[in-house]
């Protein structure tokens, strides 16, 4: 494959799909019955049959300054036009009406200015009071060090919906440095701002020795900015990339709030450098001290995921057409660079998610957006069957190499569920590679195998376990496991895990997979823990590739129901 292309429209072109995507009552999707008329032959990774079906996928990414305006969805995505690794990165920009159909248009942002002219990376879009879009984002202003300040621009026309030009006033750029003790390699990533006080607040991701922090920068008017004298919030996590900071509404409440809307609580996020997984923790915030407090005092050492799978560099916005928080995410693959090059793709977009606070007010609960339902095609249902020990049955009548799947499983009994071992208490994930799904436990593992070949040589296995602490209290385990998802060989195959905090002491619990030929996204227990994991299989490609409800465990279990759609592919998807 040579350099990947992005479609770009004629104007004419873009003009009319954009009216059939804003009027029309249905769309038409491509079949996916020629792609999965593959050969029943192992495939190379490089198979196009890989390449996502329903997953926005641009050639290579990190996600920049998503918004909603004059009603349509933008999503900026960092993008190298000259190949599918890290380089040559600019602003690339796609719109929709729904947050499923998507439509590339030309770069928004791309190096122009001294004070971005090696690159222009990360940043965030603010909505101020008279309506005009604003964009905040790093810019490289010298090569040899990655010399890092922060940058401002404004669209040229804000009449225009789809904001297809922007301007950065050379009387303003750049609008923050890195003055004083900042480490000018490691000051990025500003955040959607927020107001308060007659002031606008913003935060720059950054690192003083061994803690992250989160560098604060006020303004009155939106265009000269100073820094605060303390950060926001630091800890001993080592560098804090992609920060992101919004209010939430009250305990259980699934309305979303604007970033400069006072809220009854206050999330942080940052992305860490050094595992390249993202953290949050639910808090209060001190407007007037600028001061952010996580609620569990151990907070920053016990901090919660967003997503324990393949899942970095995500960012929030607030959508005023449907009053709700949208988190958007970034995966990567998993294979080599030599395969990203010779695919020609590399990265993709997690199915746009809802975020709200949990009834307890101790962590956040994800739901893809309801939008996604639109791509929902041909049903099956499974109802009141109960999997025995070592049984697996395998879900038949749909393609289910892209494909969402519901299922709510009801467990017999929890009296043989095995002892905990504090020593995991902290590390589901490496409890889960002790405890994989071929592992025979008491209650589970339990669960899904998808992209299953039909012999089981290649399978991905999404499951439960249950275990009992030392107090004879349920804890759930879920996990991810791609060890046997591929008979290619040097793939990187981690398992992924995380405890779900959920009550399951009727022995229900539920599981939602979205499954897109090399991606498994799975939501466990209505949200409470999610898991991203990519997958390569050779054989369980297409037609070949098979689900099943599978129970390693010794308590019956019940399939109480299960539904799988076969997904259609959006009208367009990214570039």
């Amino acid at each position: 494959m040579g350099t990947p292309q992005r479609v770009l429209l004629a104007p004419w072109a873009l003009l009319l799909l954009l009216q059939q995507l804003a009027g029309a009552s249905h769309v038409i999707h491509r079949s996916l019955e020629a792609e999965a008329a593959a050969p029943s032959v192992p495939a190379s990774i490089v198979s196009p049959l890989l390449r996502t079906g329903y997953h926005f996928q641009p050639p290579r990414n990190w996600i920049n300054a998503p918004m909603y305006y004059k009603g349509w969805y933008h999503l900026f995505y960092q993008y190298n036009p000259k190949g599918a690794v890290w380089g040559n990165i600019v602003w690339a920009h796609s719109v929709s009406r729904d947050l499923i159909n998507w439509i590339a248009l030309e770069p928004a942002i791309y190096p122009s200015i001294p004070s971005d002219q090696y690159g222009c990376w990360s940043g965030s879009a603010t909505l101020l009071p008279d309506g005009t879009p604003a964009i905040t984002y790093t810019g490289i202003s010298r090569s040899d060090i990655n010399y890092q300040v922060q940058n401002i621009a404004f669209p040229k026309n804000k009449s225009d919906p789809l904001l297809r030009e922007w301007v950065k006033p050379a009387e303003l750029n750049p609008i923050a440095v890195p003055e004083g003790d900042i480490n000018a390699t490691q000051f990025r990533d500003p955040t959607t701002a927020w107001y308060a006080d007659g002031h606008w607040r913003m935060l720059v991701g950054g690192v003083r020795g061994a803690r992250g922090l989160a560098f604060v920068y006020r303004s009155r008017d939106f265009r000269r900015w100073s820094r605060a004298k303390h950060p926001l919030h630091s800890a001993l996590t080592g560098m804090w990339e992609c920060p992101d900071f919004f209010p939430v509404s009250g305990s259980g409440q699934e309305n979303g709030l604007d970033t400069s809307e006072a809220g009854a609580k206050y999330v942080l996020k940052n992305s860490l450098d050094l595992t390249r997984y993202d953290y949050y923790t639910v808090g209060s915030y001190d407007k007037r001290k600028d001061r952010y407090v996580p609620d569990d005092p151990a907070g920053d050492e016990r901090r919660r995921r967003y997503d324990y799978g393949n899942f970095y560099a995500s960012k929030t916005f607030y959508d005023p057409a449907k009053r709700r928080r949208v988190l958007l995410g970034w995966a990567n693959e998993s294979d080599s660079v030599p395969d990203d090059k010779a695919k020609g793709w590399a990265g993709i977009h997690a199915i746009p998610r809802k975020i709200w606070l949990d009834p307890s007010g101790k962590q956040l609960l994800q739901w893809p957006v309801e939008e996604v339902e639109k791509l929902r095609g041909k049903p099956v249902s499974v109802a009141g069957k109960v999997v025995r020990p070592g049984e697996h049955v395998e879900v038949t009548g749909l393609a289910t190499y892209q494909a969402d799947v519901e299922v709510s499983f009801e467990v017999s009994s929890l009296d043989r569920a095995e002892p905990f071992d504090p020593a995991y208490a902290n590390d589901a994930q490496k409890l889960c590679g002790v405890k994989g799904a071929d592992v025979k436990g008491g209650v589970g593992p339990f669960g899904l195998w998808v992209l299953a070949s039909a012999d089981l040589q290649e399978k991905t296995a999404v499951f439960f376990r249950v275990f009992k602490d030392g107090y004879g209290k349920p804890k759930v385990l879920m996990c991810t496991d791609p060890t046997k998802s591929s008979l290619s060989p040097d793939l990187y195959k981690p398992t992924f895990a995380g405890f779900v905090d959920t009550d399951i002491s009727s022995g229900k619990i539920t599981l939602r997979s979205l499954i897109d030929r090399s991606v498994v996204e799975s939501f466990g227990a209505g949200g409470r823990t999610c898991i991203l994991s990519r997958v390569y299989p050779s054989i369980a490609i297409g037609k070949d590739a098979h689900l099943y409800v599978f129970n390693n465990g010794e308590a019956d279990i019940k399939v109480s129901p299960l539904t799988a759609w076969e997904m259609k592919k959006p009208l367009m998807n990214g570039a």
